[in-house]
């Protein structure tokens, strides 16, 4: 009689061994065979383990060593190995060592049949890759239990495997798909950009600067010019709602709506008789696109917009400011001042009142429109720059050219922000006047 204890569950028991046990009721595996690696030295205990190992439906490889163990795991798929511990030349711990060293694609479930049951020997065999013990000699139907948590594993990590294949198939795909939009956003920002056809604009009357710098591939900023007739000339400034595509797609659509290109379609002009055009009070051109965009438009997307009409003749400026940004005019070294009332945004409510103001202005000054995306921009700290710290960027650029002053207002709002990227999009309109040409 010999008194044993199993490692894995440390119950202690009596086992009478009898090789006639072995001899199996027939219950065989439904399971699809897998190929098991049996390594003893003992001829007769190979013999006995294979025997039952085929009668349940596995194919088994034999080997006398370590060595030889080896060699049939550089030939074989083997998933299943039951290993003596103690054998001549390579013990089974490393044998387990130098099997896991071999980097299989698959995993292999090493069991190691021992009659060692200390602590000290648990812990040598785990450390060793081992991931089961049986004590000798053998139980049949302990080992045909530990097989089966053994093929329970594999089939778990197989279909790990599958999922894995199947993620990565699918993150494959993503990536492909992502670059392809990348691609596309980068292509629409060009065309975004391309709305803003000049950015440096010389008129015998004046000069127009324009930037529009959005906060990702494509944003809902828009600025822009265009000739009402040879006196005459609009200049907006414009913000949709949100980010993104689809207030990029609005924004082209409004781009149309004061187009220079084709005036018959620019809802901010009115054709005369004679073929000419002249400029529609700003505030019912608002008026109207705010009709359009609740009655056809179909969008929860709303926009600012300061849109004036100046005489370059004249000097005189009509403006409207819906829910958009003050337009900011300077005048010599006087300290830049806020235009208009503020007024409702466009969009969101039918019917809405919108008014235009006049503003004289004389050679020299310089006006700007501009989007929130200026005023709003934040330090690491939360403090927003506001009117006040936007006022000061003019002011410092007053003897700058349009172009330096957008250049030099960009490079004061990354300092700034502290970013390289702004979280919103940028866009100003510098129109300096030098009045009419005499």
């Amino acid at each position: 009689m010999l008194r044993h204890t199993s490692p894995i569950h440390g119950v202690a028991h009596a086992q009478q061994f009898d090789p006639l046990e072995w001899e199996d009721s027939g219950d065989t595996d439904p399971a699809v065979p897998r190929q098991v690696l049996v390594v003893d030295d003992s001829r007769m205990q190979r013999r006995l383990l294979s025997a039952n190992l085929r009668k349940w439906g596995y194919e088994v490889l034999e080997a006398e060593s370590g060595a030889d163990g080896l060699a049939l795991c550089e030939k074989h798929d083997v998933s299943l190995i039951l290993s003596d511990w103690v054998m001549p030349g390579m013990s089974g711990p490393d044998f387990c060592r130098a099997f896991r060293r071999l980097g299989q694609d698959g995993y292999g479930y090493f069991i190691l049949l021992t009659s060692k049951g200390g602590s000290g020997e648990i812990a040598e065999g785990l450390n060793s890759g081992a991931d089961d013990f049986l004590t000798k000699p053998v139980n049949s139907g302990e080992l045909r239990a530990r097989l089966r948590a053994g093929e329970r594993v594999l089939q778990m990590q197989a279909a790990l495997i599958d999922k894995n294949e199947i993620v990565n198939a699918a993150l494959t795909r993503i990536e492909t798909l992502y670059d392809a939009l990348n691609h596309d956003l980068s292509e629409a920002r060009h065309l975004q950009q391309s709305l803003v056809r000049e950015t440096d604009i010389e008129l015998p009357e004046g000069r127009i600067a324009l930037n529009l710098t959005p906060s990702g591939h494509v944003g809902g900023d828009l600025v822009g010019q265009f000739r009402v007739n040879d006196h005459q000339i609009g200049l907006f400034s414009l913000d949709v709602s949100g980010h993104g595509v689809t207030s990029a797609l609005m924004t082209a659509r409004l781009a149309g709506y004061l187009s220079g290109l084709t005036p018959s379609q620019n809802m901010a002009l009115h054709r005369l008789g004679n073929g000419e055009f002249t400029a529609r009070d700003p505030a019912e051109t608002v008026s109207d696109l705010n009709k359009l965009l609740l009655r056809e438009l179909e969008t929860e997307h709303y926009f600012t917009i300061a849109l004036s009409i100046v005489d370059l003749k004249s000097g005189r400026m009509q403006t409207v400011q819906a829910g958009h940004p003050h337009p900011v005019l300077q005048r010599g070294d006087n300290p830049p001042v806020l235009l208009g009332d503020g007024g409702m945004p466009v969009g969101l409510i039918p019917d809405a009142p919108y008014m235009s103001f006049e503003t004289q202005l004389k050679p020299g000054d310089r006006l700007v429109l501009h989007s929130d995306g200026i005023t709003e921009a934040e330090a690491p700290s939360g403090e927003m720059l506001d009117d006040d710290g936007f006022g000061a960027i003019l002011t410092a650029a007053r003897d700058q050219d349009g172009q330096e002053t957008l250049c030099q207002m960009l490079s004061t709002l990354r300092s700034y922000t502290g970013a390289t990227e702004f979280s919103d999009d940028v866009s100003a309109l510098i129109f300096d006047y030098h009045g009419p040409v005499r």
